[in-house]
This record gives structure tokens, sequence and C-alpha cells, in this order.
């Protein structure tokens, strides 16, 4: 959403701001949910369009068909206001609810019945657990708290525009830790899992049918190469994102085509940037050939808060206001988050920029929406979801996820001389040092609302140890000075030192990019000295959404352990604790690669996946990056030792794909032989999958939760090929010494395929390899 700059506010505003939202704002809470078609309003429940036995498509057209222009052009935004004479409420379409159902859009209130919402860990962490299981149930919760919020009367909206899954290119990026992370496979698996739970779906998918009843309404956004907010003299409401057709197919794409073809997605967010010169929400192609045509979309379309204003006044591609409005209802978007089409489409239709059957198209997918949300059938308590009430907010249940996805998401990246995990003895005095260690707010990142409870690492380290000593060490993570006397005499006295460093929303945010990668401040000066003075080896953690270069520290020989733990959410400092002190064996990898601080030496604006060897560039992510880093993509440690074998794969280590009776034509290049995807039929692809058994065994003491990533890669990747790419990953809770076969099913034309520079995806013969940890399977394709 687009942030505006604000001067701080005074006590007395606070004051003033709580009494008026808490007291006027909101004095006598409805208990009941606003809908339409009331039966006790026997002049509205007569409509057709209240007849819920007939198809949805035959109720929008009778209602849009009632409409007056001014009427039907009032719809075209988020805060959509009543229709009276038709009973038709208001409705808002913009709510928020990445990590938990937050109070940040307009359509939610957390002041009434139900005032807090779980809030799981930033989805960067949730994505270090590799668990689509997870990220499924965690979307469960968000629907039914969505949901009981409605039922309870405090909810003007059922579409949350969440989730993100643009691809965390550039380390630096400020809203890189609302993704899933870098790789296309997992940032697309997760907007599956999490958009199935939200809307009401089976894990499996199949339970909604397409068009069917929603419990909630995601969102996938931005589409499409956002991921620039702020750098340098470049924001993201002008950035041209300059993108090849290669990129495009294989890296920028393919997590939405996921979410709208795997996940039935009801909603797509359109971005602020323009892709190769054309602005995301005024791209026909994008919007409608490709969302709508190729992947056979079924939802509703809005454009990010003022993007539709900023495609005349940021970026010139419209000349007039009418032009702008003309422009993206022609390209298919449907509600303008903002104004802008509220004050200029009656004169884009009087000055016949806009035929009124582009708004009827638009009106069309929003009232459909509504209408799958069960609004328009009478009381929704009366209906499906109607039983979800105040109580599954903050349940148990929920509140005990919250506390799993934290513990499953924090990654150790060093544990020197198994210094992890500490003794349980109420004898042991510990040291807690570092600004983190006592900010609760720093544990829910962004777009939270108000968590069900929240506990910080140091309160819940004192829970351990019998004698705690806190020293912030700086006053807030900037640490441009440092108490380091203070902390250090601290370190002296504690048999253990525990270091909860790292960043904040100040460092990584919305409209706020990173211009370094290293700690803030004088952070690394306090960790060092304290290091230092520490009787033993101490601990370091950090609280951060994007990469940090903590390359000092990992070669540091008295920083025995580290320990990455994003922001964890309400019950991350629960987590951490149980982390540190042996109650959880961490299985967190992480989603992201980190780099050095180098990297950014690299232009932010540089959209190019793969490496030029010619003019140097390093190319992005673990899949094409050629350069040093700190830590691996999927690098994680554990309390337990995890061998690998594979039990089994494709017979003679040899894949053929020359055997068809269609005989798809065989293309060549100077670099060898190739099939192109779209040649092959989709039988042809089914009967040439296999199976890939991959057998993995606790050699430890601890039971454990694990990841498993099963990575493919050629021998001598050319034509931009990736060096290697994740292509499936399963999570396997182990006993001590127990071991486990895991199942994947390769699909060549899927996972053995990159895109040429044409963006069309192909197969090449060649040497390939398949890898777990560090085990390989040879594999040779032959087409």
């Amino acid at each position: 959403m687009k942030l505006q700059a604000l001067t701080p506010p005074t006590p007395l505003f606070f004051f003033f701001f709580f009494f008026f939202t808490t007291v006027l704002f909101y004095p006598t809470q409805s208990t009941q949910p606003p809908y339409a078609c009331d039966s006790s309003q026997p002049s509205t429940s007569s409509y057709p369009f209240c007849k819920t036995a007939l198809p949805i498509n035959q109720r929008v057209q009778d209602l849009v068909s009632r409409l007056t222009l001014d009427e039907k052009i009032s719809q075209l935004v988020n805060s959509a206001p009543p229709i009276p004479r038709l009973g038709i409420p208001s409705y808002e379409w913009w709510s928020e609810a990445l990590h938990g159902v937050a109070d940040v859009g307009k359509g939610i209130n957390l002041y009434g019945t139900i005032s807090n919402a779980t809030s799981f860990p930033q989805v960067i962490l949730t994505a270090a657990s590799f668990n689509e299981h997870l990220w499924y149930r965690i979307g469960q919760v968000i629907g039914t708290e969505a949901r009981a919020l409605y039922n309870a009367g405090q909810a003007t909206g059922m579409t949350f525009w969440a989730p993100n899954i643009n691809i965390f290119r550039d380390p630096r990026w400020g809203r890189g830790q609302e993704t899933p992370g870098e790789d296309p496979l997992v940032v697309g698996k997760y907007a599956v899992s999490y958009v199935r739970g939200v809307q009401g779906d089976s894990f499996e998918g199949g339970k909604l049918k397409v068009g069917g009843r929603l419990q909630a309404s995601a969102c996938c956004k931005h589409f499409t190469a956002y991921d620039l907010d702020n750098w340098k003299s470049v924001t993201r409401f002008g950035f041209d994102a300059r993108v090849s057709e290669q990129d495009l197919a294989d890296t920028y794409q393919p997590p939405f085509k996921s979410c709208v073809q795997q996940g039935q997605a009801s909603g797509i967010m359109c971005a602020y940037n323009r892709v190769n010169g054309v602005p995301s929400c005024a791209d026909y192609n994008l919007l409608t050939k490709v969302a709508r045509g190729q992947w056979d979309f079924q939802g509703y379309i809005t454009s990010d808060c003022d993007a539709v204003s900023i495609i005349r006044d940021v970026q010139g591609y419209a000349k007039t206001p009418e032009d702008a409005v003309g422009d993206v209802l022609k390209a298919g978007m449907d509600v303008n988050c903002g104004s802008y089409l509220k004050d200029h489409t009656k004169s884009a239709v009087q000055q016949k920029k806009l035929d009124v059957s582009e708004i009827d198209r638009a009106l069309h997918n929003l009232f459909s929406i509504r209408m799958r949300l069960g609004l328009f059938d009478g009381s929704p308590l009366e209906q499906p979801y109607g039983n979800i009430g105040p109580d599954q907010a903050c349940s148990k249940e929920h509140q005990a996820l919250a506390l799993e996805a934290a513990q499953d998401g924090i990654v150790l990246l060093k544990n020197s001389g198994r210094l992890l995990p500490l003794p349980k003895s109420k004898t042991i005095s510990l040291a807690v040092i570092g600004p983190n260690a006592n900010a609760s707010e720093t544990l829910l990142g962004n777009y939270h609302g108000r968590p069900c409870k929240s506990i910080t690492p140091l309160k819940a380290l004192q829970g351990y140890a019998k004698y705690t000593n806190y020293e912030a060490g700086c006053d807030t993570v900037k640490c441009p000075q440092a108490t380091i006397d203070k902390a250090v005499e601290a370190a002296k006295a504690a048999d253990y030192v525990v270091l909860i460093m790292g960043l904040d929303q100040s460092q990584e945010r919305e409209a706020h990019d990173r211009r370094h990668l290293g700690l803030p401040g004088k952070q690394e000066e306090l960790i060092s000295s304290v290091a230092k003075a520490a009787k033993k080896s101490v601990i370091l953690v950090i609280l951060s959404g994007g990469p940090v270069d903590i390359t000092p520290a990992k070669y540091d020989k008295k920083i025995g352990g580290i320990l990455w733990a994003g922001y964890p959410g309400e019950a991350g400092g629960i987590a951490l604790a149980e982390i540190i002190f042996g109650d959880h064996n961490p299985g967190g990898r992480l989603p992201v690669t980190w780099y050095t601080q180098d990297y950014v030496k690299i232009p932010m604006t540089d959209m190019r996946m793969r490496p030029d060897t010619k003019t140097g560039y390093p190319g992005r992510t673990y899949r094409f990056y050629k350069g040093g880093n700190v830590y691996d993509f999927g690098f994680g440690l554990s309390y337990s030792n995890y061998i690998y074998e594979f039990a089994s794969a494709i017979a003679q280590n040899k894949l053929y794909l020359n055997e068809s009776s269609i005989s798809p034509k065989v293309e060549s290049s100077d670099s060898g032989h190739f099939r192109l995807v779209p040649d092959l039929s989709e039988e042809f692809c089914e009967k040439k999958k296999f199976p890939v058994r991959v057998a993995v065994k606790n050699h430890g003491e601890m039971v454990g939760k694990h990841p498993v990533l099963l990575f493919v890669g050629q021998k001598n990747p050319n034509n931009g090929s990736p060096m290697k790419q994740l292509v499936g990953f399963k999570s396997v809770i182990l006993s001590a010494g127990e071991r486990a076969e895991l199942e994947f099913i390769l699909n060549p034309c899927e996972h053995l395929s990159h895109a040429n520079e044409g963006g069309l995806m192909v197969v090449e013969e060649g040497s390939y390899f398949l890898q777990v940890g560090n085990v390989e399977y040879p594999l040779d394709i032959i087409v």
C-alpha cells in the first residue's frame, strides 16, 4: 500500500485517537454482519439476484442491469458505498492477512467482541520450514478467524490482499520479508497452500469447485516483477522493470500461475511498476491474455493503492485522468484502491474513451466474488461458515500453531562444539544482551494485527535461568551508540551469553529498501566485544527479514551458536528459548541466499536473473548466482545429523524423451539437442513421470522435524539453464535413530526444463544430477 510521510504525533494525539476510534467510531459494535437479500425485506429479497437457486452468472447480470451509471461507477473503488434502494450494503475490498488477520486495511476492526487475532511468523520465516501442510494450516486459521470477525459484525469485507508472492530477488528489498523467498517453486507452493487454506479448499485442492463458496477471498500480489520499493532515486511508483521473456517465464510468473491455476485464488493485485514500459494495471496482455486467457483466472483484479493515478501523475503513460481510467479498465482491472475511478470514470465515458460495457465487465467480476462469499444469500449466520464464532479467534489450537510455525522456521546457522542446546539447570546464570531481546513489536514484522499475546525472547529465556541479567547494549537496532562497557560486564559475570541483534522495521519495510547488508551502527562492535569478554562461547540470534552479512560472527571462534529467527510472530520468544535450551530441535532452512556486503554493488534496478560473463554481472539467487556468499539457499543445521541416500531413481540412470507416437520435433542449437515442452503432449509428459525415493536417517539423540530438499542440475549448464534448481521438498518427523523413505514424482516437462531466450520451456539433452544434501545421483537425458 502507498505510505504517506507523517509528522510524528504527540502524546495528546494518541489520547484523542484512542478515544475517537474506540468510543466514537465503535460505540455500539454491531453483532450482525452486513449482507444483501434480507428475507425480512420483501421489496429486495424478491429480486432475481437474490435467488440462490440461479447460477451466480445470471444473478450478477440481473444486479448489474438494475444499476444506474453513477451507481456502477461508485462500486469501482475499494470502499464501495451502499445501494440502499436495492438493499445492498457497503463493502470494503481492502483487508490484510499477510501472516494473520490484521486491521491494517479498512475492512477489519479489532475493537469489539474480538480484539485480537493469531499473529504468525512473518512469511519469510514460515517459508523456512519448507512445509506445505504447515502453510495450509496457517491459511485455514486465517480464513477461520476472518470469518469469525465477519460473523461478529467486525468486518465490512472478506477480501484479503495476501499472499505476497513476488520473488525475493535482491537482498536489499524492504518487503522481501513478506515473501516466501527467492525460489519460484517454493513461492508457488506457498501460494497454493495459503490460498487453499484461506478460501476453504482442501489441502490437495478440489473441494472448492470453480466458482464455489468462499470462506474468505485471497489475492495474489503484486502482479508482476515487483521487488523494488525505494532505492536511491528510484521508487516503485516510477520504476520500469526491464525483464526478459526468459526470466518472466521461469522466475517471475510461475508463482502467479500456480496461485491462479492450482490455488484457484479469487483475487489478483496488479503492481505499481511498469514491466517493459507498460504499467502492470494497464497491461492487457498481462491481465487479460495471460491471467484470464492462458491461466483461466476466475476472480477480480484490484490495483495497488493509488496505482491508477500514478499511470498519469508519475509515469506519464496516460495523458489525462480519463485516459488512465480507460487504460486500466480496458486492460482487465476491476477495482481501484483509491478514488481515481470514482472521480474520473464518468468523464471518461462522456469523452468516449471508455465504453460502459467495460464497467459492466468489471462489476460482474466484483459482484461474483461477493456472491461467492455468501453476502447475497440472506443472513450469513444461516449459511456455510455461519457457525464460526468469536471463540475461534486466538483459540488454544491457533496459538499452538503460531508456536509450531516459529519453532519449525528458526534456522540454526552455527553450532561449534555442540554449544547448543544449553543445559537446563536452574542454577545457571544468563546474560541476555541486545536491542531486540526485549522488543515485542519487532517479533511481529509488518502488516500485523493485535496478537493474542506476545512474550519477548528475554522473558521466555528468564523462564529457563534462575539468574538473568539484561543489557540492551543499544537503545535501538540503529545502534549509533553502544553501552559496550555495561554489556561486557554482564557477559563476564554470566555462565552463558545470548546476544539478540539484527534488524527491525526501521531498517527494512515497505517503501524502504536497505542500502547495505551488514548489521546497523555499532552492533558488530558490540557483538565482538561481548564475545571476547564472555567466559564461554556466546550465542548470537539475528532477527531480520532479509539476509545479513554476518561473516565476522560466522568465523569468530568465541561465537559458538548462531540462530536466524526472522520476525517470528507472537510466539517467537517462546520458540527461541525452547530451541536454545533444547526443548525443540531446530530444522528450518534458509529460503534465500545470504550474500556478502559487496553484493550491493549490483544495481537493484537490474532485473536479470542470469549472469553475464562479458560484463561480470554475477546473476541472482542460488539458481544463477556465480559469486561468494555467507550462507547458501537451503542451508540449516540441527541438533541431529541427518544422512541421505537415493533408495531408488530412474533405471540405468537414463531418461529417454525420444519415444513418442507423435514424434515431436527435436530442435538443435550450437550446444546440443533439445525439445520444446509446448511440442510435447500432456499425455507424453505424464507417461514420462518417474519416482525418486530418498532415504533419510536421524543420526542424533533428539526427535526432529526435518525438511528434505531435492534439487536437479546440469553438469555443464548452458543457454541460461540454472546451475541447479529445487524440484521438490518434504518435511518428515524422525525419532532418534529412525529412518524413512520419501518419494518424489518428477515430471521431466516440468522439473527438468527451463526457459529459452524466447520464453518457451525446453528440455535439453545432456548429463544431469539429482541432489539431496551432499549426495548426488547421475541422470542422462536423451532427446
